[in-house]
């Protein structure tokens, strides 16, 4: 029982230890959802790379479009983020590199859009079985399912 408690209280130190950080250089290819983005596109037009980070370590990365509206491909995103001002946060990727860290940061994410204005916070998943039962178990609801896209969208 006492080890049971002791990995309880490790993990609740280490949730309450980790900070939403942006940053400005990742390696892309590491991303197992859209290696093929450049680092460019993930930081120019509106989008943003956010990490989780914990003991100087980045546990979970999120690249985020900021758009007036719900993109159903990757290309309907990269124009849409180029408008200012957009008031939904569109999730693209998102990968963890320790267990609960994709929960964690999507949980860090919805703080932060709360503060920033953002109305929305919207996925563009691709149409995995991995993609909807991480969106779903989170907390998301199914939004659309496109031709080669999901949405799924996180209550503010």
């Amino acid at each position: 029982m006492k080890k049971y408690k002791d990995k309880i209280d490790d993990f609740f130190k280490w949730v309450k230890g980790t900070e939403l950080v942006e940053l400005d250089d990742i390696d892309v290819s590491e991303d197992p959802v859209r290696p093929e983005l450049t680092l460019g596109f993930r930081i120019t037009n509106g989008r943003k790379i956010f990490g989780l980070k914990y003991n100087d370590e980045i546990e979970a990365i999120v690249c985020i479009a900021l758009c007036p509206e719900v993109p159903f491909t990757v290309r309907e995103m990269d124009y849409m983020s180029r408008v200012k001002d957009g008031k939904c946060a569109i999730a693209y990727t998102v990968w963890s590199r320790k267990r609960g860290a994709g929960r964690e940061i999507i949980q860090k994410v919805l703080e932060f859009a709360k503060t920033q204005g953002v109305e929305r916070v919207v996925t563009l998943s691709p149409l995995t079985p991995m993609a909807t039962h991480f969106h779903i178990k989170n907390g998301a609801k199914q939004i659309s399912i496109n031709d080669t896209t999901q949405n799924f969208e996180y209550a503010l």
